[in-house]
């Protein structure tokens, strides 16, 4: 019964701009990605597993960047179609 009294909590504060913007992570994840595969290919070249999977993560982070990049700018032009969220001005 008491917890149904209470008065509901303030919503927490939104994160600033700094922290909510993806593209540090994205960059940084692909870029690591890029210098494992350098690092495989240097020493291991013969662990195809770790060249592939390297390989992989790279691309990858370099597709994912583009989607993102192409959705934040449709998204700024007003695309119907876009995914809508915050950050995104």
């Amino acid at each position: 019964m008491a917890e149904q009294d209470a008065t509901p909590l303030p919503p927490p504060p939104p994160l600033p701009p700094k922290l909510a913007d993806p593209v540090p992570a994205i960059v940084v994840g692909t870029a690591l990605w890029l210098l494992a595969l350098a690092g495989v290919l240097l020493f291991r070249r013969d662990d195809t597993v770790l060249v592939w999977t390297c390989l992989s993560g790279g691309v990858l982070g370099i597709i994912g960047y583009g989607i993102f990049t192409w959705q934040r700018s449709a998204a700024r032009r007003g695309s119907r179609t876009a995914q809508h969220g915050q950050g995104l001005e």
